[in-house]
């Protein structure tokens, strides 16, 4: 009777180990891929970003260019929306009523 059960314990022992170890060649995969993710990042993505960042001690201005370019692509826009707004403004196309949206 007792050697029954020192079988199905063994077993179960044999089981246990080849679920902690399937679960250790997880954990590796996952850690592989997130490491993978980090070294796309860090070694390639940031590498102009990086290059930015030494450029800054030299001249500040280059350094932030990208800054300035949106900068002006905005300004730009706003200039542009406000004279629309004012051409309707003054072609009186514009609905100024107490119910001109669903809303109110």
């Amino acid at each position: 009777m007792l050697r029954k059960y020192t079988n199905s314990i063994s077993d179960l022992l044999k089981i246990i180990e080849e679920i902690v170890t399937c679960l250790k060649q997880y954990i590796l995969i996952m850690k592989d891929f997130f490491n993978a993710i980090q070294d796309l990042f860090v070694n390639f993505l940031f590498t102009p970003l990086d290059a930015l960042r030494v450029l800054e001690l030299t001249n500040w201005f280059a350094a932030n260019a990208i800054s300035w370019i949106f900068l002006i692509i905005g300004f730009t826009a706003f200039v542009y929306w406000m004279k629309k707004l004012k051409g309707y403004n003054d072609n009186n196309e514009e609905d100024k009523s107490i119910s001109a949206h669903s809303y109110l």
